[in-house]
């Protein structure tokens, strides 16, 4: 384009083509879909972290930031699953107020996604969260088998289907933290909790974005900023 157009009409030229976009594909709110904006006012004021506390397994401590409901629940899937990257402005901070309990030092690392995940997105959705909340996370786990989809699955089905997906390499002395998105059931955090420790990690915690009311295991206490 900027071949065909000269340079002093470049800004009235790329002004054009977002206003056309906007008309063939207009924004909405991804949160409750008022449209011309990306997240609305209120949408926005649900992101507020509401810190949740909990275990996944005996001696794995969970920290989510956000209930996984709602506009969150919208927002988080739009961000993971129709390629909306933008709206990691509006969710990394929430992630980065849970990530503030870490301890000192700890080695931040985050839960795979398959390959055949990664190639349909394009990116990593959990890796683009965590840099963005300040994070420097290291590659410590990887997928050493497939596992079947986990929606539809109850409790038992989930950690069955789970069981030695990962595996890890040798983490850095001192605690080892894991960020994933969103904890359901905890299989999965279980799962890596499971291949860090067998690496040789002596302590493990983890901290999601959200995490769904109704299957959170194991609540031990809540706080949050200001309600």
């Amino acid at each position: 384009m900027h071949g065909l157009i000269p340079e002093p009409l470049w800004p009235a030229a790329r002004a054009a083509l977002a206003e056309a976009l906007t008309f063939w594909f207009p924004v909405a709110c991804a949160g409750c879909g008022a449209l011309d904006v990306d997240v609305c006012d209120a949408c926005r004021a649900a992101v507020r972290p509401s810190l949740h506390h909990g275990l996944v397994a005996p001696g794995v401590e969970v920290v989510s930031a956000l209930p996984f409901e709602g506009p969150v629940a919208r927002i988080i899937r739009s961000f993971k699953g129709e390629g909306r990257t933008g709206l990691v402005r509006v969710l990394a901070p929430a992630l980065a107020h849970a990530l503030a309990v870490i301890p000192p030092g700890a080695t931040v690392t985050t839960v795979p996604a398959s390959r055949s995940a990664d190639r349909r997105r394009g990116y990593r959705p959990v890796d683009l969260l965590a840099r963005r909340a300040g994070a420097h996370p290291i590659p410590l786990l990887r997928v050493q088998r497939t596992a079947a989809d986990q929606r539809g699955l109850d409790r038992a089905r989930r950690q069955s289907n789970m069981t030695g997906v990962f595996a890890a390499r040798n983490p850095p002395k001192g605690p080892v933290v894991v960020v994933d998105d969103v904890l359901t059931t905890g299989a999965t955090l279980r799962a890596a909790a499971s291949a860090l420790h067998d690496a040789g990690a002596d302590r493990v915690m983890a901290v999601t974005l959200a995490h769904t009311p109704r299957h959170s295991e194991h609540p031990r206490e809540s706080g949050g900023i200001g309600t």
